[in-house]
């Protein structure tokens, strides 16, 4: 019998929020009080620059200064999560684009035995795999291949030890993100946020940031605040800023 590493608790409640969403229930959980935001300059730009804001009764205050990261090689594109369906460009597995939206934030994971973080912490082991491959019933979950057998992780099913995989470090240090969490064939997998190869490389279609950086986001999130994050290009962000409640940014760029 598996056992999933990621199996997020709105798994369940992904489907109404989808059929029975309203613009109240596009905003951001009332109980969330940490908000992870990531604006880049258009849907097809692969770098952008990241936020921290904490919410305080009921306004945003940011945390820090702004960072640049880098997102999906061909950019973004509208995930699903906890907004209401959007038209346009939408995610789907495979398209080098990082997933649009607003999403809850899951646990930390790593090649260490620990974190220093106020998530709750997975340490991977060379037997863990995130599933990539259309058609397996464990499509965008983390399983130990010690407990599902080598069969189930074959294929494109991602390494999560890369170091060991692939000699390179860039989930030593990472955070699930909770996109897709009915695990929907084909809408996309495996998202993350997690350290970078360098400035301005892209990724797969996950958020990268240097690793100073992903040290101070890592002890300043915690489990009971509930983290969001948050991924728009700046025209939808301004499109969208008041209806989802989203803070007021300034942005460098």
């Amino acid at each position: 019998m598996y056992r999933a590493l990621f199996r997020p608790v709105a798994t369940l409640l992904a489907p109404l929020l989808i059929l029975l969403s309203s613009p109240s229930m596009a905003n951001i959980p009332e109980d969330s009080t940490q908000l992870v935001l990531t604006l880049t300059g258009d849907w097809n730009a692969p770098t952008g620059h990241a936020f921290r804001f904490e919410r305080r009764g009921d306004r945003w205050h940011q945390v820090g200064a702004e960072t640049p990261v880098n997102v999906g090689r061909a950019g973004l594109g509208w995930g699903l999560g906890l907004h209401q369906p959007q038209p346009g460009l939408q995610k789907v597995e495979g398209d080098g684009r990082a997933p649009a939206g607003i999403f809850l934030l899951g646990d930390a994971f790593g090649y260490g035995p620990k974190l220093q973080t106020g998530l709750g912490y997975q340490p991977m082991s060379k037997g863990h795999f995130c599933i990539d491959v259309k058609g397996s019933p464990y499509y965008n979950q983390t399983v130990d291949a010690g407990e599902v057998g080598a069969e189930a992780v074959q294929g494109s099913s991602e390494g999560m030890r890369r170091d060991l995989h692939y000699g390179d470090d860039q989930y030593k240090k990472g955070i699930f993100v909770q996109h897709n969490p009915s695990n929907l064939d084909g809408a996309g997998s495996c998202i993350f946020i997690h350290l970078w190869s360098g400035q301005g490389e892209p990724t797969a279609g996950c958020t990268a940031y240097a690793e100073p950086e992903m040290d101070r986001l890592l002890a300043w999130l915690k489990s009971d605040a509930k983290p969001v994050y948050v991924a728009l290009p700046v025209p939808a962000y301004r499109e969208l800023r008041e209806e989802w409640q989203l803070p007021q940014v300034r942005w460098s760029q």
